[in-house]
């Protein structure tokens, strides 16, 4: 039986394109390029969000840590972006995959009009079978990497799961350093149970979700929940798995028990 055509959200963060240098993981980078082209070429649509600019910014300015002050934040994501959209157009291009950089901030998403531009231009790059690279602009979006949150967008999580709805997505899949939503925190309880099926936010399902992920991203559970709660609203499905495991796109794009599946209602 012939697979059903998708169109594909994949958001990848920090924690999965980085080392705990802060230096990109170019084996991890390749891997995921390789399954989006390969996807792509069995003629799903690919949108692909990806974190990591301030974080490669950081390394690549020499910087010791994570700058602390805005203005060194927004000019090491300046610069991480430089370089990531770089590895991307170099990467995808050995797979013979154009791709086409999307910078977004609240302002874009929720004005009827320039929502209106974007869906249009992701049409356009997808019917030309152009993989879209989304990031949010920080280096002149302050809200998120200031304080952490952001009345509209705040971290790459959420800001996925617009774009899924935005474009009216089938599938959106985030790609993190944890496997999916366990009963119990896993780290502190080692029976806890992944639970592969959510069909509905309920107080049970939210109060599972925990703090903030590591030191080189942002989100945690909490964001994750929050994107599934867009995603669904929206009639996407979404799916939280590890990144450590990339070919497990292939499954989860045929439906199968990978990850923790949030289901939209139809």
């Amino acid at each position: 039986m012939e697979q059903k055509k998708q169109r594909i959200v994949v958001k990848v963060g920090t924690s999965t394109l980085t080392h705990e240098s802060g230096a990109l993981d170019l084996r991890s980078m390749e891997h995921l390029v390789r399954t989006l082209a390969d996807l792509r070429g069995m003629g799903h649509e690919v949108i692909l969000v990806s974190s990591g600019a301030i974080a490669v910014g950081t390394a690549k300015m020499g910087l010791s840590e994570r700058p602390k002050e805005l203005r060194m934040k927004q000019a090491a994501a300046a610069v991480g972006q430089c370089r990531m959209m770089h590895l991307y157009d170099k990467l995808f291009s050995e797979y013979n995959c154009s791709v086409a950089q999307i910078l977004l901030t609240g302002d874009d998403v929720e004005e009827e009009d320039r929502a209106e531009h974007l869906h249009s231009t992701f049409s356009a790059l997808l019917e030309t079978g152009i993989i879209p690279v989304v990031n949010e602009n920080d280096s002149v979006s302050s809200a998120e990497i200031e304080t952490g949150h952001h009345k509209i967008l705040g971290d790459n999580d959420t800001l996925s799961a617009i774009v899924a709805g935005l474009c009216g997505a089938d599938l959106l899949v985030l790609l993190s350093d944890i496997d999916g939503l366990y009963d119990a925190d896993p780290k502190t309880h080692p029976e806890a149970k992944l639970l592969h099926q959510v069909r509905e936010l309920t107080p049970e399902v939210l109060e599972m979700a925990g703090g903030a992920g590591s030191w080189r991203g942002t989100g945690g559970m909490a964001t994750k929940l929050s994107a599934a709660r867009i995603a669904m609203a929206a009639g996407c499905d979404m799916v939280i798995t590890n990144g450590a495991r990339m070919d497990d796109l292939y499954g989860i794009v045929e439906n199968k028990d990978i990850g923790t599946r949030f289901i939209a209602c139809r």
